[in-house]
């Protein structure tokens, strides 16, 4: 008589996130997801509250669940968690950042046999990894994760020391940028065509959602201490943020009062990025906290001196005065004086955006990212070199 009949569709995992929208975390889960090899994995995306049309940016296969979280304190959530967890039963659960990371005991509970934490950045309620409160929470829930996944050196301390994860359960693996999609191939005209800027005018760029932790409105009041009268016959710097949140308004307001709106261009998001960032001059984030940036590796791969402040995994990123400039955080005028050193000297931006492409596509490709991830599930699921094959995990991580 035939042995019973054998299970061979490739392991699923469920990602566990609070919502899929435009982000960087979320811009890495797409990456992933969509160049896992084929038949190498299944993947599920489960929205502790919900996403946008964002979604639509993953492989068609891949189904996305809501969870439809309420606001403030949602009783019930982890109770329908565990009930689509126990309907799917995926090989493994990897939940990321301190927004889904209770999703691990509903995980355990379901009986998911492996599980993962993956911590991309700052919370802006626990800005370096401060909160009592969150380190208590990390702690406790430590024992029911596999592994850790840190973005950062600075996120890598943080999990050995404050929160007591030994060596051996985490891997570092920084993002990765498409060095093909984003490459140093404008001439400045598709941006300024697009925001009705003058050929000549020196741009400055931003790209994100405008949040506190993202600080876009320092961005604004350095660009107002830099600008400077247009006297006739003058180009002077012109500003681009490109992104939408709850500050874009504000930024607006503050541009207009200090009569710089005509030389802003403010359009909310844009499915342009990879075309409009080879055409900046400078591209600036001015964040308060940060794992590791998506856009700003994106802006290195485009061939764009980055000037930005000196948090979470810029420092890693970013060789200060060589592929661009690191400022204090939280300080426009300091940021106002980087900006107008970067403005002053053409030949200074264009060495420092060559070495940012150099050094984008030396060290973070988006293939070594997507092995290192790939080679933390094999490990964990047990496998060998099969088709999740990509070479053993790096030491701390892709870099």
């Amino acid at each position: 008589m035939a042995g019973a009949v054998q299970d061979r569709s490739p392991p699923l995992v469920a990602h566990v996130i609070h919502s899929l929208r435009v982000g960087g975390m979320e811009n890495g889960l797409v990456n992933l997801i969509n160049r896992t090899p084929a038949g190498a994995l299944r993947h599920v995306v489960i929205c502790l509250e919900g996403y946008s049309d964002f979604a639509t940016r993953l492989d068609p296969a891949v189904e996305v669940y809501a969870l439809h979280k309420h606001p403030g304190l949602d009783a019930g959530l982890y109770g329908r968690l565990w009930r689509l967890l126990r309907t799917l039963r995926p090989d493994l659960v990897h939940t990321r950042n301190l927004a889904a990371i209770e999703a691990q005991l509903p995980a355990a509970l379901a009986g998911v046999r492996r599980r993962v934490h993956g911590e991309h950045g700052w919370d802006m309620a626990d800005l370096g990894g401060a909160s009592r409160r969150y380190r208590m929470l990390r702690r406790a829930l430590r024992p029911l994760v596999h592994h850790f996944i840190p973005l950062s050196l600075d996120l890598e301390d943080y999990l050995g020391g404050a929160i007591g994860v030994p060596p051996e359960r985490m891997t570092r693996i920084c993002n990765g940028v498409d060095v093909g999609r984003f490459r140093p191939v404008g001439d400045g005209g598709a941006l300024r065509g697009r925001a009705g800027f003058p050929p000549a005018a020196p741009v400055i760029g931003w790209v994100g959602r405008m949040e506190g932790e993202k600080d876009p409105l320092a961005l604004v009041r350095a660009f107002i201490r830099v600008a400077g009268d247009e006297e006739e016959g003058e180009t002077k710097a012109r500003l681009v943020m490109l992104g939408d949140g709850s500050l874009r308004g504000q930024a607006r307001e503050e541009l207009e009062a200090a009569g710089l709106a005509h030389r802003a261009w403010l359009p909310g998001e844009r499915a342009d990025v990879a075309e409009i960032l080879p055409d900046l001059d400078l591209f600036v984030l001015p964040s308060l906290a940060e794992g590791i940036s998506n856009t700003v590796l994106e802006a290195m791969a485009c061939g764009v001196p980055v000037v930005a402040t000196r948090v979470g995994g810029n420092p890693e990123l970013i060789v200060d005065g060589e592929t661009g400039v690191l400022v204090p955080p939280g300080d426009p005028r300091a940021l106002g004086e980087a900006l107008a050193e970067a403005l002053a000297d053409p030949d200074r931006r264009a060495a420092m955006g060559r070495a940012s492409r150099a050094r984008a596509e030396e060290r973070y490709s988006i293939e070594a990212m997507v092995a290192a991830y790939l080679g933390v599930y094999r490990r964990l699921l047990g496998q060998g070199a099969g088709p999740l094959a990509g070479g053993p995990i790096p030491e701390g991580g892709a870099r």
